[in-house]
C-alpha cells in the first residue's frame, strides 16, 4: 500500500464562501467609494482647502480602493485569528471586532449629526462611511458563523491531534 502524503493534510477551506464574501466586500467598497466621492459643494470645498488629506476621496475609485484594502486586511487578520487561536478565544476576538465595528458606526453617526462641518458633507457621504462599517461588521459575522476549522491530523493510534508545526495558544 502506498502512503499518501496528502492524506494527513487538512482540507482547504471552502473557497466558495470566501469568494462570495470577497465579491460582497468589493461591491460594498465600490459603492462606498462612489458615495464618499459625492459630498456636498461646501464639503468638497472644505476637503479641497482645509482637509487636504481627504482629497483622495474626491475620486471614487481611490476611495473604493482604500475601503477595499482596509476590509481585505481585516479579512486576513481575522482569518488568522480564526485559524490560529482556540475556538473560545477566536469567538471572543471576532465578537470584539464586531463590537468595534458597531461602535465605529455609532460614533460616525453621532459625529455626522453633531459636528456642523461634518453635517455639511450631506447624506451620500455619510452613507458611504456607514457602508464601510457595515463591511467591517460583515467580516466579523462571517467568521462568527463559519466556525472553527477541524483538525484532520491523527497520531499513530488514530486519535485526533494538533500537528507539531502549528502553535497552540
Amino acid at each position: 500500500m502506498i502512503n499518501d502524503p496528502l492524506k494527513d493534510k487538512p482540507s482547504p477551506p471552502e473557497t466558495g464562501k470566501y469568494l462570495i464574501l470577497l465579491l460582497m466586500l468589493l461591491l460594498i467598497s465600490a459603492f462606498s467609494g462612489y458615495l464618499m466621492s459625492m459630498p456636498s459643494l461646501i464639503g468638497r470645498v472644505g476637503m479641497d482647502i482645509f482637509y487636504k488629506e481627504y482629497h483622495f476621496l474626491a475620486t471614487w475609485w481611490k476611495g473604493a480602493l482604500s475601503v477595499f484594502i482596509v476590509l481585505f486586511l481585516l479579512l486576513l487578520i481575522q482569518g488568522m485569528i480564526q485559524y490560529k487561536l482556540r475556538k473560545g478565544r477566536a469567538i471572543l476576538l471576532q465578537a470584539l471586532f464586531l463590537l468595534l465595528a458597531i461602535a465605529g458606526f455609532i460614533i460616525s453617526y453621532n459625529d455626522f449629526h453633531s459636528e456642523r462641518t461634518h453635517r455639511w458633507l450631506k447624506d451620500r457621504f455619510h452613507i458611504g462611511v456607514y457602508l464601510f462599517w457595515l463591511g467591517c461588521a460583515l467580516v466579523s459575522i462571517f467568521y462568527l458563523l463559519s466556525g472553527k476549522k477541524k483538525l484532520l491530523y491523527e497520531d499513530k493510534r488514530g486519535h485526533p491531534g494538533i500537528p507539531a508545526n502549528e502553535s497552540r495558544f
